[in-house]
């Protein structure tokens, strides 16, 4: 998880382009936005974690580092 991509993301796409990304890799198909990564995992990391913090922006009206902070407790909360 690289948080420049996941910022990139969050300042350059919409939800809808996201989980439209989502869809294209799970689908194995090429993707319409460019999204970095070293490979599809990466990539489909990067996506998720733009979707939860954009929607967390828009429920909570908080901003981009407090959002990105809640989302990397909720990841440290699950892999411990």
């Amino acid at each position: 998880m690289k948080i420049p991509a996941i910022k990139k993301l969050v300042e350059t796409q919409e939800v809808d382009a996201l989980m439209a990304a989502e869809a294209a890799i799970i689908d194995e198909q090429p993707l319409a936005i460019e999204v970095e990564g070293e490979d599809e995992g990466e990539q489909l990391t990067h996506i998720l974690a733009a979707i939860w913090i954009l929607n967390h922006m828009q429920d909570t009206g908080e901003d981009f580092k407090t959002s990105l902070r809640e989302y990397t407790k909720k990841v440290r909360v699950s892999i411990s």
